[in-house]
């Protein structure tokens, strides 16, 4: 066999969870990369390649997939903790946007978060701020896979100070990188159906229908949002965006923590997905969006952590654990959201969230090579009977040995290799000492 022949990267001698449609697990299991592709998926064979990953002992998996963060918000992990949504949003969250973000903190902030990403198994994140363009930028230099959304509101953001200049600007976004950087994927984020009015909601839907992008909005988050929307416009918040004509099969709700059963008809008739956010609605008392309803009727539902100021990490195996016993005790029935379900919400299933099921997601030929290797060999994980039950209830994100996004080795070995660690912390923790001195009443 020549050299160019041979494989660039092989994974052998693991257990594989594939997340395909069949579920198959291939033990003792050789997978061949080549470029950015899965070229081979097979078992009990060794293969040829210029780098080869010993992966006995250990679970080979696809790469995770947060399906809904603010990752310049780790700058402000652990502020203004323990309150009511309204309370964190309006009081505190909003006012420390207006007097610190900028385009600094955002690039700086946004690469420690997607440090922590990688190191925790994520290999695809779908993220909504300020200043995306910079955010877009550091996942390129990271070598992440991203959705990154313009955000739109009726109110002067940080990176738009007029309101009337925010289309303006999330064209020229789109038209920057639905082209430039094959990794990056361009969509619109209305914040809320209470901070965005009906022509503003109407509005970007059209220019994301045009570009043939995703749209995304914030809804019944928590429980006031419908009086809030009722008092305003007579209808209740899903009646509302059904009768703007901005929900379809392109549109992707967050967290829907008070869907009724009509609005989850509405969704399932539409092709309406979901982003389930299930640690930050616990932590601000937000509510339980009833996710086993959604998947009963086919909505495509995928897991998110929402930001590092309302969850306060990024790590998806946690979100994991706690969305299926969350599930479990809030319907008194243990076998609601089994383990198999929420991997699947985790990868294939925030896949299909982000349109992407057909690149990502399962381990598959033909696919993306976006692959983590799970060090099995803990003190946690043993005895290994289920692969399923131990990464969804015992293993962490630390447990991550090697990760790989686009045939590319991000992380191997628990070492970084697309991010200067180190560098990153320090950057963040040097504006958050600027935080604190020009803000004291962070530090309580």
């Amino acid at each position: 066999m020549t050299e160019t022949e041979k494989f660039d990267i092989a994974i052998e001698g693991g257990t594989v969870l594939t997340m395909s449609a069949k579920m198959e697990i291939i033990e003792d299991a050789a997978i061949g990369i080549r470029g950015s592709l899965i070229a081979l998926v097979d078992g009990n064979r060794r293969i040829p390649a210029h780098k080869t990953i010993d992966a006995t002992g250990h679970l080979v998996l696809p790469g995770l997939i947060n399906t809904h963060t603010h990752l310049p918000m780790v700058c402000f992990r652990g502020l203004a903790d323990d309150l009511p949504l309204m309370d964190w949003l309006n009081g505190h969250i909003f006012p420390m946007e207006a007097r610190f973000v900028n385009k600094e903190m955002v690039y700086e902030s946004a690469i420690l978060a997607m440090a922590e990403m990688i190191l925790s198994g994520t290999t695809t994140f779908c993220d909504g701020y300020f200043f995306e363009n910079r955010i877009a930028e550091a996942a390129k230099a990271c070598g992440v896979r991203a959705v990154v959304s313009q955000g739109f509101a009726d109110f002067a953001t940080p990176d738009n100070p007029r309101f009337d200049k925010m289309m303006s600007a999330g064209i020229r976004f789109v038209e920057r990188w639905q082209t430039s950087a094959p990794m990056i994927t361009p969509a619109f984020f209305c914040h809320s159906p209470y901070t965005c009015s009906p022509q503003t909601l109407v509005k970007v839907k059209a220019a994301a229908r045009e570009a043939g992008i995703l749209y995304l909005t914030h809804l019944l988050e928590n429980k006031d949002e419908t009086d809030t929307i009722v008092k305003r416009y007579g209808r209740k918040p899903v009646r509302h965006l059904l009768d703007l004509g901005v929900l379809d099969h392109q549109t992707i709700a967050v967290h829907c923590n008070w869907l009724n059963p009509e609005d989850i008809a509405v969704f399932a008739d539409l092709g309406v997905s979901v982003s389930h956010n299930p640690v930050s609605s616990m932590k601000l008392a937000a509510g339980v969006a009833p996710v086993p309803q959604m998947l009963e009727k086919a909505i495509r539902v995928g897991l998110g952590t929402d930001g590092s100021a309302s969850n306060n990490a990024l790590d998806m195996f946690r979100e994991m654990d706690a969305s299926a016993k969350l599930h479990k005790v809030m319907s008194l029935d243990p076998t609601v959201m089994n383990a198999p379900s929420v991997l699947k919400m985790a990868t294939s299933g925030g896949a299909r969230l982000l349109g992407m099921e057909n690149l990502i997601g399962s381990i598959e030929a033909g696919k993306l090579a976006d692959i983590i290797i799970m060090d099995m060999n803990q003190p946690h994980l043993t005895p290994l009977y289920n692969p399923y039950s131990h990464l969804v209830y015992a293993a962490r994100g630390a447990d991550v040995k090697t990760s790989i996004i686009n045939g590319k080795i991000v992380m191997e070995n628990r070492r970084l290799l697309t991010i200067d660690l180190e560098n990153a912390m320090n950057n963040v923790n040097r504006i958050a000492t600027h935080i604190s001195r020009e803000h004291p009443s962070t530090m309580r």
